[in-house]
């Protein structure tokens, strides 16, 4: 995982050293307890969780953009017990969305993003995940989706802890509209932001849109 990359990331332009060592001491310890509780989660409810927050999510794609179309929206493939949104995906692309998967070409770099259809045949990536092969174009998403091992009510996600979703989304120009995806019980008070930390547009469970995006 990304934690294995760079176990003790963090920023190094933050205010207090001392304390950003801390807040990543911190983040380790809930980090494994939120992994922990999730993998002890039977098949069948991660099964029920997927399946709710597909349709959360989709509704909130159509209330905010409408028809999906030709927009460029970025999923995952799951790992690690995360939600499978692999159906939403292909509901996607059979709709007309240019459909991205995200991997990692450079370590310690932004991630890229390549083209994926219900036709793609997968490789296997960084981590062992199934990703698109190298021949398949790169895309700039419009939309981007990001796995949450925790998160708060401000939008801030706590994840694998390698840095490297905040990495790409101070890349991107324009930065995409981006979606946390994760479980309710995960919810955190606070994750102690520090100045790489990047809120999340919203956030989406299986109990519904847990952050709402401004103007939804």
């Amino acid at each position: 995982m990304a934690a294995e990359v760079d176990p003790a990331y963090f920023d190094p332009l933050a205010v207090d050293p001392e304390q950003a060592r801390d807040v990543v001491r911190w983040r380790r310890a809930e980090r494994t307890r939120l992994r922990a509780e999730r993998d002890a989660l039977s098949v069948a409810d991660r099964q029920a969780a997927g399946a709710a927050i597909v349709g959360h999510l989709a509704d909130l794609l159509r209330k905010r953009f409408g028809t999906m179309r030709g927009r460029v929206f970025s999923g995952y493939w799951p790992i690690k017990g995360e939600p499978d949104l692999r159906p939403l995906l292909a509901a996607l692309d059979a709709e007309g969305a240019l459909v991205a998967l995200p991997l990692v070409e450079v370590k310690a770099a932004p991630l890229v993003f390549r083209r994926w259809t219900r036709k793609t045949r997968m490789v296997r990536g960084d981590w062992n995940i199934p990703v698109p092969p190298p021949e398949v174009e790169a895309v700039t998403p419009e939309i981007a989706l990001a796995p949450v091992v925790g998160w708060t009510a401000e939008g801030f996600r706590l994840g694998y802890g390698g840095g490297y979703f905040d990495r790409t989304l101070a890349a991107l120009l324009p930065r995409p509209f981006t979606i946390g995806i994760g479980f309710q019980s995960a919810r955190l008070a606070t994750i102690y932001p520090q100045p790489h930390d990047i809120a999340l547009d919203a956030v989406v469970t299986e109990a519904g849109i847990a952050v709402p995006p401004y103007g939804t």
